[in-house]
């Protein structure tokens, strides 16, 4: 009985510690009510020892570790999800070149656009549930968009996801950064020119965009943010992941943003006022476990035809990326905050991002289930080649060296001179 009653007393400590835990990380909600996978620190492969698969890891590594060296950089996380197994996650580099703090597997970073990705992710969810028509025009909701000659009353919710607006890319992405308020810009958004008829073309949108947070929120009966971390984060343990420019301040571990490498840059809170489009952050490992479930790794939250609803693709858009990694690739098309493209004759997808002083990633091959995440805390595009690399390392091909360094000026210092960062959640 005394053995009885002492674990009793250890779950009852293990839960109340968990939920503190969960309200703290996840905002000024209560999440009582979700189902939360209360475990062990994982043990996760950031050391050479864990590191096993078809990609030569310890290449990777350096080649990593070099990028992350470069003056243009400051810190760099990086995770590789092989077969649908999380084979690989490193750290380099700092989160604050003020003090030199080291970027750590709890570090978090914005996700940017990737965010996207979680909206597609409700809205098909939502939509497989019956609670939205994605067919239905924009203009049957409560929502602040207005488009030129009425057009929200022609386009649908499947548009406006797809970026069929016709909307002039990024229409009154500037305003926005000034300081005005979303749903004010997307109600003067009837005057911004047009680039195509709305929706007969892709075009890139942000203000727009976020009036899915006003229709999803709607149509999910809670706010926006509120029902993308109660449906999806919490059920996969993404705890760290969430919504806000205070959930990041006012974390112990964030990554400041940089300019240059080494030298910090001023929080911006322009882009996290439209959720829907760039409003995510979280630490690598939880971008990862985003990932694993966007490959239909956990269908227990994310089932098969929900993904296909979101992931299928609806427009053709132009090649992406810029450079040689845009000539490497086509066939581009967008989904529901979702694109894929061809590349080396295989089919990848996933989203990018970048805003004020943070990139991030998120490309994989469905067929294999291999991909990766990688975020850093500076406006240097050159990582964005990272998933390219380890997707060629899988498929044993030699000839890109999309991370080849040598034809670039040599470095000179930088914010990025800490060694690899291996801090652990299993330590």
């Amino acid at each position: 009985m005394k053995r009885v009653f002492v674990f009793l007393i250890a779950v009852a400590a293990l839960v109340s510690a968990g939920w503190f835990g969960v309200r703290a990380l996840g905002g000024d909600h209560p999440l009582a009510s979700v189902a939360i996978p209360f475990k062990a620190a994982e043990n996760l492969p950031d050391t050479p020892e864990e590191w096993h698969g078809r990609i030569d890891y310890q290449a990777l590594d350096r080649q990593l570790a070099a990028v992350a060296q470069r003056p243009e950089m400051a810190g760099l996380a990086v995770a590789v999800v092989e077969d649908g197994k999380l084979s690989f996650v490193r750290t380099y580099g700092v989160a604050d070149a003020a003090t030199g703090a080291p970027v750590t597997l709890q570090t978090l970073f914005r996700w940017a656009s990737v965010s996207k990705t979680a909206t597609g992710a409700l809205a098909a969810a939502l939509a497989n549930d019956g609670a939205i028509d994605l067919d239905r025009p924009v203009a049957d909701w409560r929502t602040s968009l207005r488009l030129p000659g009425g057009a929200e009353a022609r386009i649908s919710v499947a548009d406006l996801l797809s970026q069929r607006t016709g909307l002039t890319k990024n229409a009154y992405d500037e305003k926005l950064e000034e300081g005005q308020s979303p749903a004010l810009l997307r109600s003067m958004l009837f005057a911004a020119p047009l680039q195509c008829e709305p929706g007969t073309c892709h075009t890139y949108q942000n203000v727009a965009f976020d009036a899915a947070s006003e229709i999803l929120g709607e149509a999910a009966n809670e706010g926006f943010a509120n029902a993308v971390e109660s449906r999806f984060f919490r059920p996969l343990g993404m705890i760290s992941a969430g919504y806000g420019m205070e959930r990041l301040t006012e974390a112990k571990d964030w990554a400041r943003p940089h300019r240059n490498g080494a030298q910090v840059r001023p929080v911006k809170e322009a882009y996290w006022r439209v959720p829907a489009a760039a409003g995510v952050e979280s630490d690598i490992v939880d971008f990862a476990k985003w990932m694993q479930a966007m490959m239909g790794k956990r269908s227990d939250v994310l089932p098969e035809k929900v993904l296909q609803i979101a992931h299928r693709p609806r427009v053709g858009t132009g090649r992406i990326y810029g450079g040689t990694l845009r000539q490497a690739n086509s066939d581009a098309a967008y989904g529901l905050g979702w694109r894929s493209f061809i590349y080396d004759g295989r089919r990848l997808e996933g989203h990018s991002g970048a805003v004020s002083g943070y990139r991030a990633t998120m490309i994989f091959e469905p067929a294999t289930r291999t991909g990766v995440v990688a975020m850093w805390n500076s406006d240097w595009g050159f990582p964005f080649r990272i998933p390219f690399a380890a997707i060629d390392s899988y498929h044993r091909r030699t000839d890109a060296n999309w991370l080849d360094l040598s034809e670039l000026p040599p470095a000179t210092g930088g914010a990025a001179g800490a060694a690899p960062s291996t801090v652990s959640l299993k330590e």
